[in-house]
């Protein structure tokens, strides 16, 4: 259902420099880039989902909006707990520590960042296990 999704940016640079280490931890990498825009996903699949973050093609400042989220589904709780670590030495912000979300359903896991430029991000998974059921 989801093509792409794509978020502004007042810097590509530092936005790359965020995004890069993150994605990579899903296996994610840097499609295509210019001077406007960056993309991560996969290269040996152009019809796979990407991400992008860019400068606003209306050439505006770009600017967040309250209640938009983009949520990367990650295969365990491990690798979610590494994507909060890396997001935030990149210069990300805490947005909800990484663990269990009851309310969302059984072994729903979640991290909650904002990036550099305040995107607001969640890593997910719905299936993760507690140290009691492994």
């Amino acid at each position: 259902m989801i093509g792409y999704t794509m978020v502004g940016t007042t810097d590509l640079r530092r936005a790359e420099r965020f995004y890069d280490p993150v994605m990579a931890v899903i296996g994610q990498e840097r499609c295509y880039c210019d001077e406007q825009v960056s993309s991560w996903g996969r290269k040996d699949d152009g019809k796979a989902p990407r991400f992008f973050a860019c400068y606003p093609f209306d050439n505006k400042t770009a600017s967040v909006g309250n209640g938009a989220m983009t949520a990367f589904l990650v295969e365990n709780a491990g690798l979610i707990d590494r994507m909060f670590e890396i997001a935030i030495e990149r210069g990300g912000s805490e947005e909800g520590a990484p663990g269990f979300r009851p309310h969302y359903g059984e072994g729903f896991y979640a991290a909650y960042v904002r990036d550099p430029d305040g995107n607001k991000l969640a890593f997910v998974c719905y299936d993760a296990r507690t140290d009691k059921d492994a």
